[in-house]
């Protein structure tokens, strides 16, 4: 009998937190690694959101919080969906968690049953397959390429569904890619699911202010015929530089986010108080407020943007959100750099890693295999001298 179970045999360590872990070990052994793997925002928490943390404390918030959250929060997060996406929902539709990782999960474990399958447009952000697999569904990956910036056309959805789909999962803007849907694109993918009526949709939408377009934001939610089959799921992690404070929440169908509560409640109970807190500041606050951050993004995108262009074999589009690139790589399939051959993606993130000094993420790991993710949340002096190094390893 083993002492592990299947379960945790069978599950992939997260690609990106492995590739941090290795980054972190190398540091410690003197060596000056560039990070460029972790979607983790370089900024500081802004002052009036640890301001309103401190305050929390001086007022002795320290008991169990609500599983689902505070009704303060609560009504902050209704609040910010109607202003930024108008969306209304009501308070039971309303869970807090632990990181919008904790809120997928929480969706996967109360809607997925076994043989469930769940459609994946790729690249899909490195936790969804697994989260799946965990709770015995099947991911159904849908190729997509950089011609038409990694997204899913409604033809390629239509092709994807069988009598065995159940949900949708997709993040816009979106990571790896930084792709993000139009509202026109949609709609596109909502008409299709109009035939398909016990489909849901998984909406990711973490990245949400971090957009570069003059259109702004969409969600797959403000479609009438399709927001009492859509879970939208956000938190504060990316555009309040808050990665650490760990709090997520979706806006969901009332039975859906009272099974999410039934289940936190057996896990984990209600996330952090101290952080809910803040977050109530954080979401009441104007989002102009940390615009400053997002100014300083799209800088760097095109700042990455001009350098890799000047890399031979790096294939890139122009992602008009979050802080990645997502170049395609396969150029390099099949040949040798300094000895070392490189067979896949994953080959040439290790050979980036140990010959310039860079760390990024393989591609297999969002299901595609020709690319490979650098995050530009670092500052320009690092992005400048890392592509420098990456281009020297290459050529």
């Amino acid at each position: 009998m083993s002492l592990l179970s299947e379960r945790v045999l069978n599950m992939s360590t997260s690609a990106t937190l492995a590739m941090a872990a290795k980054t972190r070990e190398l540091k410690a052994q003197g060596k000056d690694i560039i990070g460029l793997s972790l979607g983790e925002p370089d900024f500081n928490t802004p002052d009036y959101i640890k301001d309103a943390a401190i305050q929390a404390i001086n007022e002795n918030y320290n008991s169990y919080s609500p599983v689902d959250g505070y009704v303060e929060l609560k009504e902050a997060i209704i609040t910010k969906f109607k202003r930024d996406n108008n969306l209304t929902y009501k308070l039971p539709q309303i869970v807090v968690s632990t990181g919008a990782k904790q809120s997928l999960a929480n969706v996967a474990s109360v809607m997925i049953n076994k043989g469930d399958e769940v459609i994946l447009p790729c690249p899909y952000w490195v936790s969804y397959a697994d989260i799946v697999e965990l709770f015995e569904g099947v991911p159904v990956e849908v190729r997509t390429s950089i011609d038409n910036d990694f997204k899913m056309t409604p033809e390629q959805l239509e092709a994807a569904i069988t009598p065995k789909t159940k949900m949708i999962w997709y993040s816009s803007p979106c990571n790896p890619s930084g792709s993000l849907y139009s509202t026109e694109e949609l709609r596109a993918l909502a008409d299709v699911l109009q035939k398909y009526p016990n489909i849901y949709v998984v909406s990711d939408e973490i990245y949400e202010h971090i957009n570069f377009t003059s259109e702004g934001h969409a969600s797959m939610a403000q479609f009438d015929d399709m927001f009492d089959r859509t879970v939208t799921v956000n938190g504060v992690s990316k555009a309040f530089a808050m990665t650490g404070w760990r709090i997520g929440y979706i806006g969901a169908p009332e039975a859906i986010a009272r099974a999410c509560n039934k289940m936190q409640g057996q896990i984990t109970s209600g996330a952090n108080c101290i952080a809910q807190r803040a977050t109530i500041t954080a979401l009441n606050e104007s989002p102009t407020r940390v615009k400053y951050m997002i100014d300083e993004f799209k800088i760097r995108r095109d700042l990455v943007l001009d350098l890799l262009s000047g890399v031979e074999g790096f294939k890139t589009n122009t992602p008009e959100g979050a802080f990645y690139v997502f170049p395609n790589i396969s150029y390099y399939f099949g040949k040798t750099l300094k000895g070392k051959k490189i067979n896949n993606a994953t080959d040439f993130s290790l050979y980036l890693l140990e010959e310039a000094l860079v760390a990024t993420v393989t591609g297999e790991a969002f299901g595609n295999p020709d690319c490979i993710r650098i995050s530009y949340a670092a500052s320009q002096e690092q992005i400048i001298e890392a592509i420098k190094r990456i281009k020297e390893a290459v050529s």
